[in-house]
């Protein structure tokens, strides 16, 4: 199985290609039967924010330190992120070979970066139900989040959470939001260094 493993989105054709180059006569049946016999089977991708690895070690961190917070503690913190979600249909990519368990997978993964239509959209959640939605057109800057917060925000705060978390983007950072939130009354809690992965499909 190593060729799969050096690349797990090769598609059966390509595969059944490599194994006859290599020698090993088979068909597209046998190959195909061969492959599920090691334990893989054909899946669409998860497509996750490709992180790198100074952001990975901040979810870690975040996580850890957050891992012996009660229920009832989680019931009042409201999450907002803005996402941006692809509207072009019947282009999913290549499809990826893995084994149970493997969704995760660092190479069984396909990287949010680029969407051919999209759309960006800010969101908040919690235990008590969720926010209005807020369809953006123009980049995310300090003072359009600071809109966002203003008009989407803070009219179902009071429904919705008593924690308001948001994460590390330069937007929701800067001095001025900062400078915003505290005029507001708004607790500054802790950031998450990413949150993205709740709005995934």
């Amino acid at each position: 199985m190593r060729i799969v493993k050096q690349n797990q989105f090769k598609n059966l054709s390509e595969l059944h290609k490599e194994w006859t180059e290599a020698g090993d006569k088979a068909s597209r049946a046998t190959t195909h039967r061969r492959v599920k016999e090691f334990g893989y089977s054909c899946h669409i991708p998860l497509v996750k924010p490709l992180l790198n690895h100074r952001q990975r070690q901040k979810c870690l961190t975040w996580a850890k330190e957050k891992k012996n917070r009660t229920f009832a503690q989680w019931f009042k913190v409201l999450f907002s992120d803005e996402s941006k979600f692809c509207i072009s249909f019947g282009n999913q990519g290549p499809r990826v070979w893995r084994k149970g368990g493997e969704a995760h997978s660092p190479s069984c993964l396909k990287s949010s970066v680029k969407f051919p239509q999209s759309v960006m959209i800010w969101g908040a959640m919690s235990s008590a139900g969720v926010g209005p939605l807020c369809f953006l057109k123009t980049k995310v800057t300090a003072p359009v989040y600071q809109e966002i917060l203003e008009h989407f925000m803070l009219p179902s705060a009071d429904q919705l959470f008593e924690d308001f978390h948001q994460d590390l983007a330069l937007a929701h950072t800067a001095k001025s939001t900062k400078s915003w939130l505290n005029d507001h009354g708004v607790g500054q809690k802790e950031p998450l260094p990413s949150i993205e992965y709740m709005y995934s499909k």
